[in-house]
């Protein structure tokens, strides 16, 4: 068990959250990316919002927090400010991080919050069907914006990268090998490599929207004017569904499971840090393959009765037996009204 330091005074949490994002702040445009530090800026609000409102202080000390703390803070995130199940879990493990970092830094002697584990819902992660991508690439769109937010959502599903990725992508991270045209970079968040081979439509995009003496090939907008366009350029292409631009990895992960691409090769374009990431989409296919074959089973059950007459009499016998538990539930429901 660590010590705490003798004649220091024990920080408060949200101190110690300035420090934590201040640490952060610096390292944006290095390691880290400005959409990641404003989440963090958001949680440390939502923190303090939560102390005044709930608990009727300005701050309190890091010896003064228990479990039940993180715990209440949950449930306020889903009833105050009515947040869906995957943002409560990002922002309960944002201030268990801060926490966490305060106790291996010695600033108290156990972490209150080790023990605190919200499971993410996974299936809040929504993607768009190939169809619905086919649909998006083919609309026209009259206003240029609309077409470059368009073009990057597009971008990314069919790469796999992520917003702040394509947002710094450099022409001399496009090379050739055997023929091809690869992104080689790594990723800004993480600093993981990831290699991604360019198909036809990204190509197509990148020509689109690099120039001459400019390495940089996206930098029209940013994040939250693309998040803002996004859902309407959805709906213009019959598009119904709650979907962020991140979304757009969803996307590029089903689909390449969907055609075969071995998982461990989908996780290394996406850039996980632990394949454990990208079975969860995985286990989404699975879904989708199981009701697959439940259409194709249905489709092939004449091909597959050997003796249609048999079928025919197996049916009838399930008709009639479902017809006679029917009418027992019924003869009971009447029996207890009047007995």
């Amino acid at each position: 068990m660590k010590q705490i330091k003798k004649n220091v005074q024990l920080p408060t949490l949200l101190k110690v959250f300035d420090e934590d994002n201040e640490q952060f702040r610096l390292r944006v445009g290095k390691d880290r990316s400005i959409h990641s530090y404003k989440i963090m800026v958001r949680a440390r609000g939502y923190v303090a919002d939560f102390l005044q409102l709930w608990e009727h202080r300005e701050d309190i000390p890091l010896n003064e927090l228990k479990l039940e703390f993180l715990q209440r803070f949950s449930v306020y995130l889903s009833v105050e400010r009515n947040l869906h199940r995957g943002t409560i879990w990002l922002n309960c493990m944002m201030l268990k991080g801060v926490v966490q970092r305060a106790h291996k830094r010695g600033l108290i002697p156990v972490s209150p919050f080790a023990e605190f584990h919200i499971p993410k819902n996974i299936g809040e992660r929504e993607f768009l069907t190939e169809e619905e991508v086919q649909r998006l690439i083919a609309h026209r769109f009259d206003k240029p914006l609309d077409g470059y937010v368009r073009d990057i959502f597009v971008f990314s599903a069919l790469t796999g990268m992520s917003f702040v990725d394509i947002r710094q992508l450099l022409k001399s991270e496009i090379v050739t090998i055997d023929g091809h045209q690869w992104i080689v970079s790594e990723r800004k968040k993480t600093g993981i490599p990831f290699r991604v081979r360019l198909m036809e439509q990204p190509l197509v995009i990148i020509q689109r929207y690099q120039s001459e003496g400019r390495d940089l090939i996206f930098d029209r907008c940013e994040y939250h004017t693309v998040s803002k366009h996004l859902p309407a350029i959805l709906r213009a292409c019959a598009i119904h569904k709650h979907i962020s631009f991140h979304c757009a990895r969803h996307t590029f992960a089903i689909m390449a499971l969907n055609h075969g691409m071995p998982i461990e090769s989908v996780s290394r374009i996406l850039g996980h840090s632990n394949i454990t990431t990208t079975q969860i989409y995985a286990k989404i296919t699975m879904k989708k393959l199981d009701g697959d074959f439940m259409r194709l089973e249905q489709g092939l059950a004449p091909v597959l009765s050997t003796n249609k007459q048999e079928k025919r009499g197996e049916w009838l016998k399930r008709t009639i037996n479902s017809m006679m538990h029917l009418i027992h539930k019924i003869d009971c429901v009447f029996a207890r009204l009047f007995r």
